[in-house]
């Protein structure tokens, strides 16, 4: 789910962000202009920083105006330190081997080999990203939740053009877990929507793991081991014949944020359990609210596999911005901000030679339609 409490903060995200900013705001109907070709997860159109995680191809200028997305790689990450975690953002440059995770927004701690996601009614909440993207595969998070009303501890994955599954845990419930999917930015319809799953033992003071097993086919959520939603591609096919599944390279995301505020939606703060109380003992006598990440495992899909010595290295959205099923490439186009633009003249031998290169390895896969 969107933390809205970023949102707000967009003014002064555009005035920190290492680009150029242009007041324009974006999307696929509305893409930006030649002089600010990227569009930010936010909406808006600007340069550097704005083309990296989080650009959306099909509100850019272009479809290559946003860096090529990193490759997933299979990882195990743990927090004894910070050294693999840019705890600003705004100063990632697109190196993937240099850092594992962006601090979005908010404050982080590490301790006893955990890593504290920080909430206090200044920073209106804390986000982790990692710098990797994953285009289907397994991913688990070991964490204990909140345990505040209206405090919402959340492992998601997220797409560029906003393929989205969640962990979610509103404060209020210290027994359970929601899973849910968002397909391009909307919630299905119907019997597919959110689930919560009970019977837990204490979320805050028990460690669990969560995972979310996402497959070309077949989304499947789990706690600690045990299977508790499996999800059908066929069964998110729309009355257009089209299917409503996240289909997308994705960031992991880790975050901790307040739905219980004013400007909140009334349904989202009845959702997680009412307003924050700032008065709580536990948030008077530590300053903030948090919650607590043990560690992150990824397993890419095996057709991702980066064998070593490949020169594989990053995701491209290809077609045109009309397509109405847009495919994604596998690249040896170079991630970073500063690189030469022009991605599709250099993937393995031009833009014809890389699309035969995908197929060849099975890795062109078709992705959902894009509704432009």
């Amino acid at each position: 789910m969107i933390n809205s409490a970023l949102v707000a903060a967009l003014p002064l995200l555009l005035v920190v962000f290492s680009g150029v900013a242009e007041a324009a705001s974006c999307n696929a109907t509305s893409p930006c202009p030649v002089s600010a070709p990227c569009c930010s997860e936010y909406g808006f159109c600007g340069t550097g920083t704005f083309c990296l995680g989080g650009c959306d191809p099909f509100g850019s200028n272009t479809l290559d105006s946003c860096r090529p997305e990193p490759i997933c790689q299979n990882s195990n990450f743990t927090f004894a330190d910070q050294s693999r975690i840019l705890t600003n953002s705004t100063f990632f440059d697109g190196n993937a081997t240099e850092y594992d995770w962006v601090v979005d927004k908010g404050n982080i701690q590490t301790s006893n080999g955990s890593l504290a996601m920080i909430l206090t009614e200044a920073n209106g909440g804390t986000r982790l990203s990692s710098t990797r993207f994953v285009h289907y595969g397994t991913i688990s998070a070991t964490l204990k939740t909140g345990r505040w009303a209206g405090v919402v501890t959340a492992f998601i994955t997220m797409s560029d053009v906003k393929d989205e599954i969640d962990w979610e845990f509103p404060g209020a419930n210290t027994t359970a877990g929601q899973s849910n999917y968002f397909w391009q930015g909307v919630i299905p319809t119907g019997p597919n929507n959110g689930e919560i799953h009970g019977g837990l033992t204490d979320t805050y003071s028990d460690y669990h793991t969560y995972t979310i097993d996402w497959q070309p086919d077949t989304l499947t959520w789990s706690i600690d081991g045990k299977v508790v939603r499996t999800l059908q591609k066929t069964a998110t096919v729309n009355s257009s014949g089209i299917a409503n599944y996240p289909s997308t390279p994705s960031r992991v995301q880790l975050s901790l944020w307040p739905a219980g505020i004013a400007g909140e939606p009334q349904g989202t703060v009845e959702w997680a359990g009412g307003m924050i109380n700032w008065s709580d003992p536990d948030y008077v006598s530590a300053g903030h609210f948090y919650a607590l990440v043990q560690s992150v495992s990824v397993t890419c899909t095996g057709t991702q596999t980066v064998a070593p010595g490949s020169d594989l290295v990053s995701y491209v959205y290809g077609g045109n911005r009309s397509a109405t099923v847009p495919t994604i490439l596998y690249t040896n186009s170079s991630t970073m901000e500063n690189a030469a633009s022009g991605m599709f003249g250099s993937p393995l031998g031009g833009s014809m030679g890389g699309m035969l290169a995908a197929l060849g390895m099975g890795v062109a896969l078709a992705v959902n339609a894009v509704l432009l």
